[in-house]
This record gives structure tokens, C-alpha cells and sequence, in this order.
């Protein structure tokens, strides 16, 4: 669903696929000195979630992710003339962060699994997975404060920063579940500060250290966060209308969760017959027929919720270039990024 051609789209898909490899190559090794710092049992439970071994401390084969984040870093030092090998500890911090993230969004949304195996949460205890997130929160912060590259200052502001805006992020999502009354204007506000805030510091982070001045990290900070929330609306509409078997959920779920993701809210604004309809189905207090799962979707559709999301992608994805050409004028420097951004955004609703 992104905004480039098809045969542009391909291109781009395989340039990132080798992008996301190399990252992994470059990155791994410093996560996994960085993990290897900590405490027995939280080394451990970080190195589960990693997926580097097993609960008993043997080697796994789950693998540590696609190391998005890390290479919107890598990508974005190279973009402003920068040279990436000297922003793998930045990287590394990046990754550090999103997992810390990772490992307490499972506890507080309950979720069982993550990449095909149990989350830590499930695998040792909530206790386990809280403190080895609190751990790897603050080991991102000293993996920058103790590089010595000229630029770790200032990208430690950042991502500082940036974890302050992700709790506010979490904490307003959790809020709003409680909520009858939620608006547009607040999801949208909660999805950048969940999903496009560390995209976007990761944009800058690497900017930074390319050398950029704060106006340009400033603008590659915004094409981040833009790319987020592209890729967060995306995610809402798969969420409602995804295939079970592509992403392992049931049809519906995020209704049946009767979660306010943004089609949805877009549709319970809409002041249409349709919208009303959502609406009495989700202060239903009992669980949603299937039927019921139908009609729900079929009234965020008829409400104009699917169509307002699918536009506003690719609105957000347009912003997203103009702000990209402000820091980086030669479209050539910005291949990465931009091939980075259509693979995150590139997915079937």
C-alpha cells in the first residue's frame, strides 16, 4: 500500500531487504556486547527476547528482529554524507530502546507471543521481563554516553527524550480503552508519540552523527515520524480487514479488542448513520458475534473510516519525502531512506 509504482516499489524492497541484512551484520555484534554487560538473570531474559537462545540459555534460531530502527540510523548518517560505521553504537542504543519497549508492551497488553515463540513475560515471569526492559532502557542510554563520537551528546538528548514521549504514548492508549470519548485529533497525537516518535528519533540520531546540523536532524526527525504514522494507519486497517493467515490473527480482532484505532475512531466522528451503528456495537458489554465482527466492519467502511485512512497513508507519506528533501536535497543520498520508508509502509490491508 505505499505510494510508489510497483516496479519502483520492487526495487526498493530489494534494496532495503540487503540494507536490513548488512545493518544486522554491523549491529548485532555491539547489541550483543552491549547485552552481555548485564546481570546474569537479565542477560538472560534480554537474550530470549532477542532471540539469540533459549529459556535454559541454550542457542536459539528465532533470530533478533529486521532491525528496522538501526537502519533508518545507518541509512540516515549516510544520507548527509556521513559515514555509518561510526553510528553503529547509535544504532545499537536505537535498538536497545525499541526492545526495552517491546518487553513491556508484552506485559501490559498480556500478549503471549512474539516472532512465533513465547514473550518473556510468558517465559519467565512479569517481574523477569520488567526489570530486564528497565536494565536495557538504561544500558541504550550508557551505550551512547560512553561513545566518543562528537554527535553522543546530543543524540542522547534525543533519545531520551524520545522514551519520555513513548511512555506518554503507551500511556494515553492504555487511557483511552477506558474511554467513550476519545477524538481523532488524541489518536493521532497517541499514534506519533507510540509509533513515529522513535522512528524519528532514529532519522535524527543518524543525521546527527552524518554530521547534520539540528535543523536537518530536525526535518529527517519529521520524515520519521511521518513514516510512522503511515505505517500506523496501514496497521490499523490490517487490524480490521487483514488475512488470518498472513497476520496470525483472527478477521476482526482489533474489533473484537473493540480498540479505537483510527479508521475506527474516524468512523465513530463521522456523525453517518454507519458511525452510529459502530457505536452501539462497541458499548455492546459482551463479546461480538461474528456477524456482529462483520457489521462492525462493514459500518467503519460505509462510515468512510477505510478510505480516510488509505488517503491519509499516503498523504503522510508524501509529507513524509518533502520534509526527507529538506535535509537531504539530492534525491540519489536519499535512495535508503526512502526504499527503508517504502518497506515499512508496504503491506496488504
Amino acid at each position: 500500500m505505499g505510494i510508489f509504482a510497483p516496479e519502483r516499489g520492487q526495487r526498493e524492497g530489494h534494496e532495503a531487504a540487503e540494507l536490513l541484512v548488512r545493518t544486522k551484520a554491523l549491529v548485532d555484534p555491539a547489541l550483543r556486547a552491549a547485552v552481555g554487560t548485564m546481570p546474569g538473570a537479565m542477560r538472560l531474559v534480554s537474550g530470549y527476547h532477542f532471540g539469540w537462545w533459549e529459556p535454559d540459555g541454550t542457542p536459539a534460531e528465532a533470530g533478533s528482529g529486521k532491525a528496522m530502527r538501526p537502519a533508518l540510523v545507518l541509512a540516515a548518517t549516510r544520507a548527509v554524507g556521513g559515514d555509518p560505521g561510526r553510528a553503529v553504537r547509535a544504532a545499537a542504543a536505537v535498538e536497545l530502546v525499541h526492545n526495552f519497549t517491546l518487553l513491556h508492551d508484552d506485559v501490559i497488553d498480556h500478549d503471549p507471543t512474539r516472532r512465533h515463540r513465547l514473550t518473556a513475560w510468558k517465559a519467565f515471569s512479569t517481574t523477569e521481563a520488567i526489570l530486564a526492559g528497565d536494565a536495557m532502557h538504561s544500558l541504550a542510554l550508557r551505550v551512547l554516553v560512553e561513545d566518543t563520537h562528537p554527535a553522543a551528546a546530543a543524540a542522547t538528548r534525543r533519545l531520551a527524550d524520545c522514551v519520555v514521549e513513548l511512555c506518554e504514548g503507551q500511556r494515553n492508549d492504555c487511557a483511552f480503552e477506558q474511554r467513550g470519548d476519545v477524538s481523532l485529533a488524541e489518536v493521532l497525537a497517541m499514534a506519533e508519540a507510540k509509533t513515529g516518535a522513535l522512528l524519528g528519533c532514529a532519522c535524527a540520531v543518524g543525521g546527527l552523527y552524518g554530521g547534520a546540523d539540528e535543523l536537518a536532524a530536525d526535518a529527517l526527525e519529521t520524515f520519521g515520524r511521518e513514516i510512522g504514522l503511515a505505517f500506523q494507519l496501514i496497521d490499523d486497517l490490517i487490524g480490521i480487514w487483514g488475512d488470518p493467515a498472513v497476520t496470525g490473527k483472527p478477521v476482526g480482532a482489533d474489533l473484537a479488542a473493540r480498540k479505537k484505532s483510527l479508521p475506527v475512531v474516524f468512523a465513530l466522528e463521522s456523525g453517518t448513520p454507519a458511525g452510529a451503528r459502530l457505536a452501539e456495537l462497541y458499548h455492546l458489554e459482551r463479546p461480538l458475534t461474528p456477524a456482529e465482527l462483520l457489521s462492525a466492519a462493514e459500518a467503519v467502511d460505509a462510515a468512510g473510516g477505510r478510505a480516510w485512512a488509505q488517503s491519509q497513508s499516503c498523504e503522510r507519506m508524501a509529507a513524509a519525502i518533502g520534509h526527507l528533501a529538506d535535509a537531504v536535497p539530492d534525491p540519489a543520498d536519499a535512495d535508503e531512506l526512502l526504499a527503508l520508508a517504502e518497506l515499512i509502509t508496504r503491506r496488504d490491508s
